[in-house]
């Protein structure tokens, strides 16, 4: 089941489908697609440096609410399992808040953006509730991967 995303102004559902190659300037800024924000009403999103894929780290970009439930998860973790911490200081201290400019852009954290890679262009990927910005090399990777895996992943759909 796919999470509706609510914009926090309206009741608008947001998904984040498709893929798109964007250039990204000399102040790490790349525009959002339109589509993926709200038509009122600022934005901001959680970003994170996500090393959890084989095939390079990018930027996982999380709305409030996917970040809130995202901590939730975390948080519902036994105390007792040493993993509970090492998560929230990861992700704390690979993460922040930035919001859109009036131009539908989001500025990339200098490190965060080096750390995965982004410099010049970036491939914007839905995740339908969340999205990701790669390394437009590192993307093809993935993109070669996920074909490989495809056929299997949507044997859960039936």
């Amino acid at each position: 089941m796919v999470n509706k995303m609510p914009s926090a102004e309206t009741n608008e559902v947001i998904y984040y489908n498709s893929l798109y190659r964007h250039g990204v300037d000399e102040k790490r800024r790349v525009q959002i697609p339109a589509k993926w924000l709200p038509k009122t009403g600022e934005v901001e999103f959680t970003v994170i440096l996500w090393p959890k894929n084989k095939e390079g780290v990018c930027l996982r970009v999380m709305p409030l609410q996917k970040m809130a439930e995202l901590l939730a998860s975390i948080d519902a973790m036994p105390n007792s399992d040493p993993q509970k911490t090492v998560l929230k200081r990861v992700i704390g201290s690979k993460s922040d808040q930035v919001m859109v400019d009036k131009g539908g852009r989001i500025c990339l954290p200098e490190e965060m953006a080096a750390g995965a890679g982004i410099k010049g262009e970036a491939m914007l990927v839905g995740l339908l509730d969340r999205f990701e910005i790669w390394n437009p090399a590192a993307h093809a990777k993935l993109q070669a991967s996920d074909e490989v895996l495809s056929h299997e992943a949507f044997k859960l759909m039936e």
